[in-house]
């Protein structure tokens, strides 16, 4: 972890729930919240994975736990938030990072995986936003939801049929749970951050994975221009920093698209 973790950051006294903390852009945006102030629980179906994660955090001398989920179980969330708040308090930052990738053209795909992307893309956004909701609404009524989608939730691209309908169906979710955050009166914002290709290990299971690692875009120089590369994690942390932090109190129900252009 770069950094010590900082009593005055931007999301300073915060409490943070991060999923997909194992790896990736969940990751970096957990060791980035941390250094920012708050205190972070780090979830992963990947047990060791959050572990290394909260490691990193405490290490830094941060607050952190780890926590094993499967965030498609709907009977694992009551204990998750029962120990984030008896441990670190009550949550005010939630950040919805776990999802899988998957490409295979539509007439060759089964509807046992068609329907595991849609378990782990769209019913776990959908559980975690639920739970995390009558969380904040317990505490203080008062929160930020950040989901990561994708690029390919806005701009269709062949062979991902599945994945592309997870994440388009993954904005709308927050767009209408802001809504319905808003029209109850709660000070609960949910936003999403949409990004386009992004260096991280999720790409490593995919099919033409051998070719793209040899491709000019994955190995071009971070500090070139957007559009001819690979985001770095760190900088969709970034994005998801500004929408959990008080810097966008007055943004909600948006999609903060971080994708080099790609959709432009």
């Amino acid at each position: 972890m770069q950094g010590n973790c900082s009593s005055g950051g931007r999301v300073a006294q915060a409490i943070a729930l991060v999923t997909g903390a194992a790896s990736g852009i969940g990751r970096a945006t957990a060791l980035l919240l941390a250094r920012e102030g708050a205190k972070v629980a780090v979830t992963d179906l990947d047990a060791a994975g959050a572990a290394a994660t909260a490691g990193a955090i405490t290490d830094a001398g941060g607050s952190a736990l780890a926590h094993a989920i499967d965030v498609t179980e709907e009977s694992a969330w009551p204990p998750l938030l029962d120990r984030i708040h008896d441990e670190l308090g009550p949550p005010t930052i939630a950040v919805h990072s776990a999802g899988i990738s998957f490409a295979k053209p539509l007439v060759e795909m089964t509807l046992a995986e068609w329907r595991r992307v849609m378990a782990v893309n769209l019913d776990g956004a959908f559980l975690a936003t639920q739970a995390a909701v009558r969380a904040m609404r317990r505490a203080r009524g008062k929160g930020a939801i950040v989901h990561v989608a994708s690029a390919s939730g806005l701009k269709a691209s062949p062979g991902a049929t599945a994945y592309c309908a997870s994440k388009a169906g993954l904005i709308h979710l927050a767009k209408t749970a802001a809504l319905e955050c808003a029209q109850a009166g709660d000070r609960i914002r949910v936003n999403c951050v949409v990004p386009g290709g992004v260096k991280t290990p999720m790409w490593e299971g995919m099919a033409n994975w051998n070719e793209m690692k040899q491709s000019a875009v994955w190995n071009a120089n971070p500090d070139g221009p957007p559009g001819k590369r690979f985001a770095e994690p760190d900088e969709i942390a970034a994005a998801i920093l500004f929408l959990a932090s008080d810097e966008s109190s007055y943004l909600t129900g948006s999609a903060l698209v971080a994708d080099g252009g790609y959709t432009a």
